[in-house]
């Protein structure tokens, strides 16, 4: 069956929350070009996901999607935005997912394509090594500025103080370099991560990249071409299409601050 013909009997909801990973699902929606509906939850004063999410799914996160297939009784619920991903490049965006195979070594062992291992790589880099230094940014920062008395500021500010030097600072440099180095290396020359075309993967890189981008060292002095490359993403109209909806949607300018 078609992606177009699969597209036509099934639909999306999704569960999105402000300032979450959610909105690059919402960018994956509108490449895939498949209908969806959109559930906009805001955040507490203590900046967590609303109790509500939780009746959506167990964790009560998100990004969170409900895919209504025809005929079901109930739709099917997937978290965790890699898997969000995987499921809905295998239905609906299969020009999101380079070639697997090199000419004739189809199923052969060491003849994937050097974008296919690229994409594969990404998938799972971008939650499970970028995304984590940005959590630990994002806890770090939150002591730092803390509403603690005056003589516990000190202390405070010391703790973070060494977590940045000793652990953020190198760890976001090796990263920046490996991914400079990855940008400058794309297959066919291209100016994605993984060639010349948009994958699920750069959909999937673009929220920490973008958050990171002017902070954590991320300049265009340092790393020229990983820079241009953030740009480029934000000027994909599906990018762009998708901030024009949630946008409207909320009648507030979006921010992809963590």
């Amino acid at each position: 069956m078609s992606e177009a013909a699969t597209s036509e009997q099934a639909k999306v909801t999704l569960y999105w929350l402000e300032k979450s990973r959610s909105q690059r699902i919402l960018w994956l929606l509108e490449e895939c070009k498949v209908e969806y509906d959109l559930k906009i939850y805001k955040r507490g004063e203590d900046m967590l996901a609303p109790k509500e999410l939780k009746e959506i799914h167990p964790l009560g996160k998100s990004p969170v999607i409900g895919v209504q297939a025809p005929g079901a009784e109930r739709p099917l619920i997937l978290a965790e935005s890699g898997a969000i991903v995987e499921y809905l490049t295998e239905y609906f965006g299969k020009h999101l997912i380079p070639s697997r195979y090199r000419e004739g070594k189809t199923g052969q062992i060491g003849g994937e394509s050097e974008e296919w291992l690229r994409y594969r790589f990404f998938m799972h880099y971008a939650e499970g090594s970028l995304m984590l230094l940005m959590v630990v940014t994002l806890i770090i920062n939150n002591i730092r500025n803390s509403p603690v008395p005056f003589f516990i500021k000190p202390i405070t500010r010391g703790i973070a103080g060494k977590v940045d030097d000793l652990f953020l600072k190198p760890n976001f440099k090796t990263h920046f370099e490996f991914l400079e180095e990855q940008i400058a290396t794309s297959p066919g020359g291209g100016e994605y991560l993984c060639g010349k075309e948009l994958t699920g993967a750069d959909i999937l890189m673009s929220f920490p990249l973008v958050a990171a981008q002017g902070r954590s060292g991320l300049t265009a002095d340092h790393y020229p071409k990983l820079c241009s490359y953030i740009f480029r993403i934000q000027e994909e109209e599906g990018y762009k299409s998708s901030i024009r909806k949630i946008e409207e949607m909320t009648g507030e300018e979006f921010s992809p601050s963590l």
